[in-house]
């Protein structure tokens, strides 16, 4: 029993990371996108709870190569900003960090629409 207990703690001590979000958000307030050289999103792969009123995703991944960034979902009531070319050289500049989160495009917070289930 104790050896299971070191096993498992040496194993989560060494392993990376997987989240989305936060466990004990929900909603959540950030989320993950692929985002290539230039600026453009490209899709991410997202596992999710089978549970449609959890809206967290919990692993990620950008299987083309794309850089995964951290993005804020926007709050009731605000929208995400207009796709385009501002919003590509925004998005490619800011996400040198890995996060898109306090980022802004003309004025505008960079955000995305909440996930739907």
């Amino acid at each position: 029993m104790i050896r299971t207990i070191s096993i498992l703690a040496s194993l989560a001590a060494i392993a990376p990371p997987a989240t989305a979000q936060p466990i004990g958000e929900n909603p959540p307030t950030k989320t993950i996108q692929c985002i290539e050289v230039g600026g453009r999103l490209i899709p991410a792969v997202c596992k999710v709870p089978g549970s449609r009123l959890d809206l967290r995703e919990d692993i990620c991944t950008c299987p083309d190569g794309g850089q995964r960034v951290e993005v804020a979902i926007c709050p009731k009531g605000q929208t995400p900003p207009a796709e385009g070319r501002t919003l590509n050289r925004a998005r490619a500049t800011a996400a040198r960090d890995g996060t898109l989160v306090g980022d802004t495009v003309d004025g505008r917070p960079i955000c995305v629409a909440p996930r739907r289930p």
